[in-house]
């Protein structure tokens, strides 16, 4: 039988920095980590194995962050949860004391009603390196690819499964445009035309109905009656969190997963849980929200971390920050949307602004880059912002999360105290996050 003051179900994107987050705050007790995996992937890489990093092996979050730490990690499956005597039991048959437990037991991939999807050579993105290499080695070997969803996962694996390949690429998504969960019309075009320009196929506005084929797929069919031909598919369409163990415990639960309060404490005082696993609350609105992302994983797993023997931090909520990178241009989107703004009740005023991301534009990597920033109308706060542009624009889009969650408003973006240098940022005098503002600040006053 094993003990430990600290235990922690789950080894990724939650699991880890909760772990490590226990043992900074509490320095005296011991943590012990429970994971199935032999190795663990990097979530948001994965879609990278099948171009730029070329296999599983160099998508790995390394065992030595746990080890640095003085965490002790356990390779086994956790099956069952004894609340009554605190324990945890696992596949082996070990039984492991616990004082405090944190679940963070992430999600799986939807399970879709379309026929067809049990033949050979039709993957989901599992996280599991073993399984990502034979998908791997089926793409190596494709000619006409489909994939079924246009959100990130499927953008990001259209694009790196045709780098260096002569195959056919083709996705098809069932909303007007691909990434409209994330950002808005205009981006979207923008991102699919370049696409397009890079030979990717998109079918969009239609319904995948019927995977076709004897035992191995040979084609798709959508719903406007078209057939495409298809020697493998992959489907990304979203995910269920894993509450299967947490359920049978008896804790609370919900559609979204494992109901936790603001200090990620489950229904049980001694079980806290984070990441994909648990339901989560918009930032904006506290009604329900889907987003389940590796970077609110993370800061999920630090509040649970941080509050196992004393409040300390709070959740305020899940706001969203997307990026994404599309060939040389990157996307990126934080908070609310103005359509999704205006849809939550919002009265808004918006900004734009678009200059070269250096300073003269002719420095070597230069990049246009253009910033949309919607905000409250009533108070003047951010609500949302989108970012398009160089490598830049992703560490940009963090400054509007940050924007957002501080409840800065538009002059206080105006005015903003920032640093600038020819090589690598706009100029001050046309720095686009200010001017957004500016703009924004025109509007509400007229």
């Amino acid at each position: 039988m094993k003990q430990a003051d600290v235990v922690v179900i789950g080894g990724s994107a939650a699991g880890i920095p909760a772990a490590i987050t226990s043992r900074r705050h509490y320095p005296d007790k011991s943590v012990l980590l429970v994971r199935k995996e032999e190795q663990v992937q990097i979530p948001c890489g994965i879609p990278y194995i099948y171009g730029t990093v070329n296999s599983p092996e160099n998508n790995l979050i390394p065992d030595g962050v746990l080890t640095n730490n003085g965490i002790e990690l356990l390779v086994d499956e956790a099956k069952a949860i004894d609340r009554e005597n605190r324990k945890v039991l696992t596949s082996s048959g070990e039984k492991i004391v616990y004082d405090k437990l944190i679940l963070a037991t992430g999600s799986s991939p939807l399970e879709l009603p379309i026929p067809g999807l049990d033949k050979e050579n039709v993957f989901t993105i599992m996280k599991d390196a073993p399984y990502l290499q034979k998908l791997l080695d089926a793409v190596n070997k494709a000619k006409d690819i489909v994939i079924l969803g246009g959100g990130f996962i499927g953008v990001e694996f259209a694009d790196e499964c045709k780098k260096n390949r002569d195959v056919n690429v083709t996705i098809v998504e069932l909303l007007p445009h691909c990434l409209m969960l994330a950002f808005e019309e205009d981006l979207c075009v923008e991102a699919e035309e370049i696409l397009k320009e890079r030979g990717i196929d998109l079918i969009t506005g239609v319904k995948l109905e019927e995977v076709v084929g004897d035992q191995k797929i040979s084609g798709v069919k959508v719903s406007d009656g078209r057939e495409i031909k298809a020697d493998m598919l992959i489907v990304g369409v979203g995910v269920k969190p894993n509450i299967g163990m947490a359920e049978d415990a008896g804790l609370e639960v919900d559609r979204g997963g494992i109901v936790v309060d603001s200090t990620l404490r489950t229904s049980d005082e001694n079980i806290f849980a984070c990441g994909d696993c648990t339901s989560k609350k918009s930032f904006f609105t506290g009604q329900p929200s889907g987003l389940k992302l590796a970077s609110i994983a993370t800061m999920e797993a630090r509040i649970a971390g941080a509050n196992l023997f004393g409040k300390r931090r709070e959740n305020p909520g899940t706001l969203g920050v997307f990026s994404t990178a599309i060939g040389d241009m990157t996307f990126g989107m934080a908070g609310l949307s103005e359509k999704l703004a205006k849809e939550s009740g919002y009265d808004v005023v918006t900004g734009q602004a678009e200059a070269p991301n250096r300073h003269p534009g002719g420095m070597p990597g230069m990049a246009k880059m253009k910033v949309k920033l919607v905000f409250n109308k009533k108070t003047g706060e951010l609500i949302g912002g989108q970012v398009r542009g160089g490598p830049s624009a992703g560490e940009l889009i963090n400054t509007i999360s940050a924007c957002i969650q501080k409840k800065m408003t538009a002059d206080d973006i105006a005015t903003f105290q920032l640093g600038t240098h020819p090589a690598v940022t706009a100029s001050p005098i046309a720095y686009q996050l200010v001017n957004a503002a500016e703009m924004a600040i025109k509007d509400m006053r007229c």
